[in-house]
């Protein structure tokens, strides 16, 4: 299985953006779920949004809705997280998986595959 590699992270302060890429590679971009997950300390790994490659379809989690925005680029293979107004509750490290089999993208982490070493993103008050 190949990684997904993310990257784009940094601190900013609360108010500020964001903008987080996900390169994947051919085989795990197509007709696929291309999703973002966080994760702090302690833990588990949170649903941030996900893309339907296919159709360009997105779901996010609610916590997120009318700040974050993902999309994606058909000819790079490449997945983007565009985070705007962010807050210190979305600090963590974000990752980027694949998950294959569902068109209907799930926000749990079970289903995906391609677990990269993740970005940190730090939002200060």
């Amino acid at each position: 299985q190949e990684h997904l590699v993310a990257s784009g992270g940094g601190s900013v302060q609360a108010g500020g953006s964001l903008r987080l890429s996900c390169q994947a590679s051919e085989n795990n971009f197509r007709t696929s779920c291309i999703g973002w997950f966080r994760q702090t300390p302690g833990n588990e790994r949170e649903g941030v949004a996900a893309v339907y490659t296919g159709s360009g379809e997105t779901f996010y989690a609610d916590s997120v809705k009318g700040r974050f925005a993902i999309s994606r680029d058909m000819w790079k293979n490449m997945v983007f997280l565009q985070m705007n107004d962010l807050k210190p509750e979305d600090t963590g490290v974000y990752y980027c998986a694949s998950d294959p089999r569902n068109f209907i993208c799930p926000m749990s982490d079970r289903p995906y595959k391609g677990w990269g070493p993740g970005t940190q993103v730090t939002v200060s008050s």
